[in-house]
This record gives structure tokens, sequence and C-alpha cells, in this order.
């Protein structure tokens, strides 16, 4: 399981383990039925949610980021892996392809660790992007407000790449519910705003492909951050492939937990932050080559969930 480790006062956390409560099994996105999109099916993300970069193929452009409908009384949709093909499945479908996997990084850095940024810690880590890149494996960067705000240029330069898209982790990494790892908690009356600020954020640094996703910090929610959420239109993404990268200093055994967890639909959390996951980009060097030659292809979680 994930590895939990308190720095400066502070845990930090895989973004899963035993506190990790479960979300729900949504349906996948489908087709609105004429009163509306029907619970747990994807409807459009609206303009505000950000907008696909012009280097993007023109099916990018004429496609909107895939999002979920409300849950029951309306909270906030939680979406975490894509369901398999039915079994025995019927005549294959064009273009539909269950071998998919999507990798996504978390992005973290608290609202109060400025000054460890500053005495040379490092909560970025280009060295794992420019591997994904030269790989040409599309990826989710799930970030935070705080971080975009201390490398905007690294924000920037991950947000107008096509390969890749930027999600919210909201602006401080701070709980969303509690217990959640020793985090610091957002008072209830406080999360909207930390998701507003942080999306604020990481378009003020010229980013483009921003999507109206939200990962929980800790990946702790409850109902009542879901409902507090509800009006934001995002929907929150989890995961059911836990890397165990956070603190970890074997790659081997952070390559072969995902390699042991992944199976088709699959979405993968890991971390994009050299300080806290400082084995990652040599994980990953040995996970995406050995995916592929299972037959694997990676998408980005717009793709994943979009079915």
């Amino acid at each position: 399981m994930t590895a939990l480790a308190i720095l400066g006062g502070v845990a930090l956390t895989g973004c899963g383990g035993p506190e990790t409560p479960r979300a729900e099994t949504l349906a996948l996105p489908g087709s609105p039925s004429p009163a509306g999109p029907s619970p747990g099916r994807a409807s459009p993300a609206s303009p505000s949610a950000g907008s696909p970069s012009p280097a993007a193929s023109a099916p990018d452009r004429a496609e909107k980021p895939p999002t979920l409908a409300p849950g029951p009384a309306g909270l906030t949709p939680v979406f975490e892996r894509r369901a398999p093909a039915p079994s025995p499945p019927p005549s294959p479908s064009p273009g539909r392809n269950d071998k998919v996997v999507a990798l996504t990084f978390d992005a973290d850095m608290t609202a109060d660790q400025g000054p460890r940024a500053e005495a040379g810690e490092h909560f970025d880590n280009p060295g794992l992007i420019s591997l994904l890149r030269r790989s040409k494996v599309p990826a989710t960067v799930f970030m935070t407000g705080r971080w975009a705000e201390e490398y905007p240029s690294q924000a920037r330069s991950i947000g107008t790449d096509p390969l890749f898209e930027i999600a919210n982790h909201s602006y401080s990494h701070y709980a969303f519910s509690t217990p959640c790892y020793g985090l610091p908690t957002v008072e209830e009356g406080e999360m909207r705003g930390e998701v507003e600020r942080a999306f604020d954020a990481i378009r003020a640094t010229g980013a483009r492909q921003v999507v109206p996703y939200f990962r929980f910090p800790g990946g702790c929610y409850d109902d009542a951050s879901r409902k507090a959420l509800a009006p934001t239109g995002v929907t929150a993404v989890q995961w059911d492939v836990v890397s165990g990268d956070a603190f970890a200093t074997d790659a081997d055994a952070v390559a072969q937990q995902v390699l042991d967890g992944v199976e088709p639909g699959s979405l993968v959390v890991m971390h994009c932050t050299r300080s806290a996951a400082p084995v990652t980009e040599e994980a990953v060097r040995q996970v995406v080559p050995a995916l592929r030659e299972r037959g694997y292809r990676f998408v980005k979680v717009s793709e994943l969930m979009r079915g």
C-alpha cells in the first residue's frame, strides 16, 4: 500500500490507502436522453472548464472533456475506472479498445510549503514529464494551485502540450474530510473556493488544456464535501490502482505494484513531486514498455471517461 510520512508537521500521502473511502461505481458515459443526461452518464463540460490547445487535432477541438452527471441528491459524481466491456463481448465496436490505462500524476504542494521550496526542496519533476514526452505517453496531471504558482512555466508547458491535460487537486492540498493522514482540514464553507482558486491559479499560468476534473487531497471525501463541490460542476476522479510511489525508495517495487494492479480500463495514481516521490520516473520507465508489451494503450482521463 501507499507509504505515509509526515514532513514539517504536514502529512503527505500517496493519495490512497486504508483511510481512503471507496467511490461507488458510476455508469459509463453514454448518450443523454431527450430530457438530459441520466445519472452516471457523461455530459459536456461547461465552457469555463478550459479549451483544448490549438495544436490539438480537429476532433480534439470539437469535443469538450466529458463529465459525469451529479449523483444522488446532486452530489459531485466520482469516477475511478472505466467499466469492462460486456462478457461475452458483442461484435467489436469501432474505435473501442478495452486494453487502455490512464496514468495520472498528482503535482502536490500544500499552501504552507513555500519556505521549503525557497530552501531548495523540489516539488516538481521535470525529468518525469520529459520521459512521458519522449515515450509519447498521454497523461493527466492533477495540480494544486500552489504548485502552479510555484512552477508557472512548467504548468504552462504541461497545459499547452496536447499530450497532457491538467486537472484540479485543490489550491492548498488540505483535506476535504477527516481523518485524512494528518492533513489540515478545509472548512466546508471554503471547499468550493479551494477548487475555484486552484483553477484560477492554473489558468493564470497560460495553461489551456485544463479539464473539469478534481481529485480530493489524500483521496479523502464524504457526502458533505461532494455536496459542497456540486456547484463547481467538476467530476471527482479517484483510481483503482495505487502505485505506492509516495516516499518510496524502490522503483522496482513501485513498478511491480502498478503492473500487478492494472486491468483494462484502470486508472493509476502516481506523483509528479521529486521530494515526495523520488523514484517515480524510474518506475514509469519500467511500467510503460511492460504495459505496451501486454497490448495496452495509454490514454488521458478524458479519453478513459469518454469510453
